[in-house]
């Protein structure tokens, strides 16, 4: 049964993937509604077993996530568009989390903790909403913008530049936050020490993971020259594997020493990428995104296995209205960010558009709390599949009709002075 449920969740996944993508819609959309369909509370297709092991499987696909997101983010992407790029990073979550915060006690009936939870999953910016006309294995958000790039459009201002690491760290602050707040919410209070692990926790996941990183680049590149050639291949299972332990370190390091495997992971695949030649950091770059076609399929059909239907008609327009109204609050945090920035009035509405699509990393925790026993799994999974339905084509589809109106194509010969 195992087998066959496997062989539904890529077939079917795929075919209304594609579907989806021909009618212009994210092919995610449709892999969420194979899962809601296949899932135990409409046809009941799936194999337990499968359903049972769907957490280790979404972490798996969250690591491929973050390990892509490390060998593509470039650090100098980050100081040449400065300012704008770091808080770009964290202030639009910070205030789509804080939205959550303050309303959602009052509009979903939930309280401030389990709303901090669900403004965790809810804050990030998706990179992997694919896009309906650019064939590639990359989300739409870092796909749209290398798009951009290639055909010259916002970069003398590098507006592409500063979306692509601003989405990139995005992820990575929220989802740390999540893992601090679903810790708090397992322990059913709050305190000081937890918030003072935060930063502690960051430090240490980046310096031991970046520590990581540079002995495995080391590594590899004195085995390069003893003549034994390490194949792409394998390096990709050499890092799956460290990432792996990485993860495991931090439960095993849980009340002695806050660290952030998270973290770690993308520090590992950051220092790796300064290390090693820049060919052989975007090729396993390549292969990853390989590993994310299968992934992806894996995520979105769990994840819409996950969802009862009945519970997510009964949260109905309160959380319509509730995602619409953080999507508010993490505008006007983008328009901060701009502030001060030569950028005008339409590049900034670019921004605020390439900024509002959610997918992946809803896909990857959203599910996480009703996992773990939270009384708030439940609402806080129901919501994050409205937010991937609504912002997800919102976002793909803005970003596609919008860039040549609101850009300026700086591919144009210059006349010579």
């Amino acid at each position: 049964f195992m087998l066959t449920s496997l062989g539904l969740i890529f077939l079917l996944g795929l075919l209304m993937a594609a579907i989806c993508q021909k009618i212009h819609l994210p092919r995610i959309i449709g892999m969420l509604f194979t899962g809601i369909i296949l899932g135990p509370y409409v046809l009941n297709l799936l194999d337990v077993s499968i359903l049972n092991i769907s957490s280790q499987l979404r972490q798996i696909a969250l690591i491929i996530i973050l390990l892509k997101a490390g060998l593509s983010l470039d650090l100098k992407d980050l100081k040449k568009v400065g300012r704008s790029a770091v808080m770009l990073s964290c202030v639009p979550a910070t205030c789509e989390l804080l939205a959550f915060v303050i309303f959602a006690p009052m509009i979903l009936n939930i309280s401030r903790m389990d709303a901090a939870v669900m403004g965790a999953v809810l804050a990030a910016v998706s990179p992997a909403v694919a896009s309906s006309k650019i064939n590639c294995v990359i989300g739409q958000v870092m796909l749209s913008v290398w798009h951009l790039m290639e055909n010259g459009y916002g970069t003398e201002k590098s507006i592409p530049q500063m979306i692509l690491a601003g989405a990139s760290c995005d992820d990575i602050y929220v989802i740390v936050l999540f893992s601090t707040f679903v810790g708090m919410a397992q322990g059913g209070h709050v305190n000081a020490l937890d918030f003072a692990n935060i930063p502690v926790s960051i430090l240490t996941g980046v310096l031991f993971g970046a520590l990581v990183g540079w002995l495995l680049g080391q590594l590899f590149e004195l085995l390069y020259r003893k003549g034994s050639y390490v194949r792409n291949s394998m390096k990709v299972i050499i890092i799956m594997g460290l990432s792996f332990l990485l993860m495991a370190l931090e439960t095993m390091l849980k009340g002695m020493v806050a660290f952030s495997g998270l973290l770690a992971v993308v520090s590992m695949a950051c220092a790796l990428k300064l290390r090693t030649p820049k060919e052989v950091t975007g090729r396993l770059s390549v292969k990853f995104g390989k590993l994310w076609l299968a992934a992806e399929v894996v995520l979105f059909v769990l994840v819409g296995a996950a969802v009862d239907i009945r519970y997510t008609m009964e949260a109905g327009l309160a959380a319509v209205g509730m995602i619409l109204l953080a999507l508010v609050f993490r505008s006007v945090g983008v328009a901060l960010c701009l502030l001060g920035t030569e950028l005008g009035k339409k590049e900034r509405l670019f921004c605020m558009i390439a900024y509002l699509p959610k997918a992946t990393v809803q896909a990857a925790i959203g599910s996480v709390p009703l996992s773990m026993g939270l009384s708030c799994g439940k609402i806080v999974l129901s919501v994050a599949v409205l937010a991937i339905l609504i912002t997800a084509p919102l976002g793909a589809l803005g970003m596609d009709a919008t860039y040549r109106k609101l850009l300026e194509n700086n591919t144009k010969p210059r006349q010579l002075s």
